[in-house]
């Protein structure tokens, strides 16, 4: 049995910097999928400004994701989830991504949420978080977002359709939307 442990990271946690970069860019390789690559200097900054969770397992990291803030605050982005291939498959990605998403509603309340992914396993996680499928024009808009495509495999496909559309998938949590279709759930249901 694993012990693995999810938190927030802190400043300590940025000695595995490089190695979760690394990874980052192995994975996209060997999958042949667009992630964008992020330099050990931008994970180390994620961590000294509270907006990364990181699993470990003794003193190996496991997984890790941040959050990165669009629009003045609009827009939250949950980026950058890596799971180490040993430990694939335990769920640390479903945890990790819980995780996220938490501290993302926490330190940006009523901001809108979005993640853009290939992988299927990453869309199921979002469903049940109560995230859409929504398009590349109902997210954030800056020239920075679509600068942290650039290292991604599919960067040509998105540029050259106008950034509105690529082979990633976009999703989008609103928090206003979703808490009034639990309301009138509720309502339906007449839980007070």
């Amino acid at each position: 049995m694993k012990n693995i442990v999810i938190w927030e990271a802190e400043e300590p946690d940025g000695k595995f910097a490089e190695l979760i970069s690394a990874e980052m860019e192995s994975s996209a390789k060997i999958r042949g999928t667009g992630i964008s690559k992020r330099s050990p200097a931008s994970i180390i900054q994620k961590i000294k400004e509270g907006k990364a969770v990181i699993a470990v397992d003794g003193d190996e990291w496991v997984g890790f994701s941040y959050i990165e803030i669009w629009a003045g605050g609009e827009f939250v982005s949950n980026s950058g989830l890596i799971i180490r291939p040993e430990y694939r498959h335990l769920h640390v990605a479903t945890l990790i991504k819980e995780k996220i998403f938490a501290l993302s509603q926490e330190q940006f309340p009523g901001a809108k949420i979005f993640t853009i992914t290939t992988g299927l396993a990453i869309m199921k996680m979002n469903a049940a978080l109560g995230f859409e499928t929504v398009t590349f024009n109902e997210v954030a808009h800056d020239e920075a977002f679509w600068k942290g495509c650039s290292s991604c495999v599919n960067y040509n496909i998105l540029k050259d359709k106008n950034y509105q559309n690529c082979l990633c998938t976009d999703m989008l949590f609103e928090p206003k939307k979703y808490r009034a279709i639990i309301e009138s759930e509720d309502k339906e249901l007449n839980v007070i």
